[in-house]
């Protein structure tokens, strides 16, 4: 026997509306400094990788502790505006990361139960329709197509 309700909790519409609203705060607040990357800029710009993000914290090091050995063509200013904003969004990131990992999670239980919910149905349609029970071989015909026509594997779980 399959589990079946492996997740029974569920957002109350109320709570939906709040999480609705504060993503779209967090659209509005984020809205200047949202920039449109094309793949090839992407590319282009792409991101540091960790010896080069261990270079910029060495420079960054210098620049506090030793500030007259810093390039005086560097505005240090919006460096360490770069800086700071880079730490703080890599931090939003990894948030906002973890929230949507635990929405999939949660997601992917909604839909396996539902999944093994619709498989109880469609079997207890095939036997209602094998007894020829009126409505119940029109509709078996209509979800006999979602199964393999061998009839040796079931179909995939939806993601």
């Amino acid at each position: 026997m399959p589990l079946i309700n492996l997740r029974s909790v569920h957002l109350t519409p109320a709570e939906l509306t709040t999480i609705k609203q504060a993503m779209t705060d967090l659209e509005t607040t984020l809205q200047n400094v949202n920039v449109p990357l094309t793949p090839e800029d992407r590319l282009r710009y792409g991101s540091i990788n960790e010896q080069n993000k261990l270079l910029v914290n060495k420079v960054k090091d210098f620049h506090t502790n030793s500030p007259e050995l810093s390039v005086t063509d560097v505005d240090w200013d919006e460096f360490d505006r770069d800086y700071n904003s880079r730490g703080n969004y890599e931090s939003l990131i990894a948030r906002l990361e973890s929230l949507v990992l635990n929405l999939r999670n949660a997601k992917i239980l909604h839909d396996y139960d539902n999944y093994q919910a619709a498989l109880a149905d469609y079997a207890y349609t095939s036997y209602r329709a094998g007894g020829g029970t009126p409505g119940y071989e029109t509709k078996q015909n209509e979800l006999k197509q979602f199964f393999n026509r061998s009839g040796k594997t079931a179909p995939a779980i939806p993601e």
